[in-house]
């Protein structure tokens, strides 16, 4: 445990503590985590991964929403961050039609009260953005929720302003990916309010954990699409026939070395970095 902090909470990837009364330390492990079970298997360096990322799409979007990042620490998997009070809604944002999305669409014709065009395919770009939000689940999985369910969790106007933010967010973070080889479908936010009450970027932003990367390259609409993120695991646990209740499966070196070099392929096409880089001086990607 980091010294004098107090363990407040786990996540399925991430350790939570209480440095004082104003800031936490988020310490990204290297655990993943298929259907909602953390697997036995560990992916080396994921956690610094999605630890570097966030941080540099913090550094980068704060002209669009101000975030909880104070500072990173020398380990590349910590984050000291501002305490917030945080939106019970997880805020989504999609530009593709995949996941959830994708099957709320096939059998109904909208996405969360969105009504979109009829004769859309698996994948197909969208016109434009939409906001999904949804519930935030203690236990298995989070529920889509639609715009009135949403504004009623939340208020009218804290609402709107969500909505206007993550969609900002994910334009800007989607151009930059975009000039370097990765669609980003569909991403996932969380916010929070500071003591004076401004909404303020939190958890973690824009990684493979939290959003759909797609190589650019070779990109065709009508199925699912190759990822950079823990498809490629979760692949090889449907492939077992497992029920995908506790406990999960171990994954073989060949899976973890595949997914840890998804992992690190995306964060080198983002950043422009050599992760070897951001091991030796994680602040590289603040700059």
């Amino acid at each position: 445990m980091p010294e004098a902090a107090l363990h407040v909470g786990s996540g399925k990837v991430r350790e939570l503590y209480a440095l004082d009364d104003d800031r936490l330390l988020l310490v990204a492990s290297d655990r993943i985590s298929t259907f909602d079970v953390v697997l036995p298997t560990e992916i080396p360096d994921k956690g610094r991964v999605l630890t570097g990322l966030s941080a540099f799409w913090f550094a980068r979007t704060g002209d669009v929403c101000a975030n909880h990042l104070l500072a990173l620490r020398a380990d590349g998997r910590s984050t000291e961050c501002r305490r917030l009070e945080m939106l019970p809604i997880e805020c989504v944002v999609r530009g593709y039609l995949s996941g959830s999305g994708w099957k709320d669409y096939a059998a109904t014709g909208a996405v969360c009260g969105h009504a979109l065009p009829s004769g859309l395919t698996e994948s197909a770009q969208l016109p434009e953005p939409i906001f999904t939000p949804a519930t935030k689940a203690t236990t298995g999985h989070d529920e889509n929720i639609d715009r009135r369910q949403a504004a009623e969790l939340v208020g009218d106007e804290l609402f709107a302003e969500v909505e206007r933010v993550s969609i900002a967010l994910y334009r800007s973070a989607a151009e930059h990916a975009r000039a370097r080889g990765i669609i980003i479908a569909d991403t996932k936010f969380e916010f929070g309010l500071d003591e004076g009450r401004r909404l303020v970027l939190g958890d973690e932003a824009l990684t493979p954990d939290s959003s759909r990367f797609w190589p650019l390259d070779g990109y065709t609409a009508g199925g699912p699409q190759p990822s950079f993120d823990k498809q490629y695991a979760r692949d090889y646990c449907e492939s077992l026939g497992w029920d995908k209740t506790d406990p999960g499966p171990e994954l073989p070196d060949d899976v973890v070395a595949g997914t840890r070099a998804r992992y690190v392929e995306a964060f080198e096409r983002l950043t422009e970095l050599d992760f070897d880089d951001y091991l030796a001086d994680p602040e590289v990607v603040l700059r």
